[in-house]
């Protein structure tokens, strides 16, 4: 019996630690000509796995700031309706770098790890536009879903870019997949968190991916200034409480925008002429105030 149980334990917790990896690659389905704006086709280097990486600069005011877009897990460059938001902040004169995570999209394969490698992928990013000349206090981050938990983690570790809009984070991917084990199997509640040690420990000895790391809502107290936080009050996905727990534990100065009757990611779909004010209202005062 007791081998069975361990047996049952090992297996599942494989099974979770192996979901986190995982991904389906979507086709770009948009491109920045449907919106007649002008771009260039870019790549460059992750941060630290040499993997090539895919996307858009897409040209406003050359003199105006530029923001980096980091997509949701199964998502890429043109989905979120990244491509609509970015058409209407560079009317406005904002700059923009769309670009597919590892794994996703038409950027090289990688392993998918809920936030814990794409952090260098944001920060390739990153190292791509200051090598271009763009100063780093012009440059700012808007992160969806996995993408915003993956902004928070990388920007807790980097000061210079002082700008960061969460659409939809995770504030801890514990519990994330407690609701997961829920979700694919018959375990009751009160069974599912005795799982998580051992999803944990899965993904470190397998994938070397530190799943206890991947907590925004502590990391966000490492980000000395204001954000802006956007969570649909309805989503299915990813929990209204994940956002508000984010919130709290950023700076004070911090903004919560929670949306109402919103699902996951829908909060631009739904309402884009408030979601694109809110967005440049804030990097707006953000830049200004450097």
């Amino acid at each position: 019996m007791v081998m069975l149980l361990t047996i049952l334990y090992c297996g599942v917790s494989l099974f979770l630690a192996n979901g986190v990896t995982k991904a389906d690659r979507e086709p770009l389905e948009h491109i920045p000509e449907e919106y007649n704006l002008e771009y260039e086709d870019v790549t460059f280097q992750d941060k630290q796995d040499e993997l090539t990486l895919r996307g858009w600069h897409i040209q406003g005011n050359q003199e105006m700031p530029t923001i980096i877009f980091v997509h949701g897990l199964g998502n890429n460059r043109a989905g979120d309706e990244a491509l609509d938001l970015a058409s209407r902040l560079a009317h406005i004169g904002y700059n923009s770098l769309l670009f597919d995570l590892r794994g996703h999209g038409t950027s090289d394969d990688g392993t998918i790890s809920g936030g814990f490698f794409e952090q260098n992928d944001l920060m390739g990013a990153f190292d791509f536009l200051t090598g271009t000349g763009i100063p780093k206090r012009n440059i700012g981050v808007i992160g969806f879903s996995m993408g915003a938990a993956t902004a928070i983690l990388a920007l807790s570790k980097e000061p210079s870019i002082t700008a960061l809009v969460v659409d939809s984070t995770y504030s801890d991917i514990s519990d994330l997949i407690t609701q997961e084990v829920s979700r694919k199997t018959a375990l009751p509640d009160w069974l599912v968190p005795i799982f998580i040690p051992g999803t944990k420990l899965a993904a470190d000895l397998i994938y070397q991916i530190k799943i206890g790391e991947l907590v925004p809502g502590d990391a966000v107290k490492k980000i000395a200034y204001p954000i802006l936080v956007i969570h649909g009050q309805s989503d299915d996905r990813i929990p209204v409480r994940h956002g508000i727990q984010v919130h709290q534990s950023a700076h004070p100065d911090s903004k919560l925008w929670l949306v109402p009757e919103v699902l996951h990611m829908d909060s631009f779909l739904t309402y884009p002429d408030e979601y694109t004010i809110e967005v440049v209202n804030y990097l707006d005062q953000r830049f200004v105030s450097q």
